[in-house]
């Protein structure tokens, strides 16, 4: 049983982490191209919000966004 939860750990520690170890190391020479995920994601949630407001604008210009308050059954 302890061979199984060190293989686990070597998995997680020597080959799953790797890339955020060399992340982690990078931070002393460029600190903006140590946290290249924090940007990614950034970017993800930014191009997110533009498609959202977008379709919101969408179903606003064509009248038919329900904007009553009795429009959901827990608003009542």
């Amino acid at each position: 049983m302890k061979a199984f939860f060190e293989g686990i750990e070597y998995l997680f520690v020597n080959i799953l982490f790797a890339p955020l170890d060399f992340l982690r190391s990078l931070e002393l020479s460029s600190w903006f191209a140590a946290n290249t995920i924090n940007w990614i994601f950034m970017i993800i949630c930014a191009a997110a919000m533009v498609y959202w407001i977008m379709q919101l604008r969408i179903f606003d210009a064509n009248g038919t966004e329900n904007q009553d308050t009795t429009a959901h059954s827990f608003l009542k």
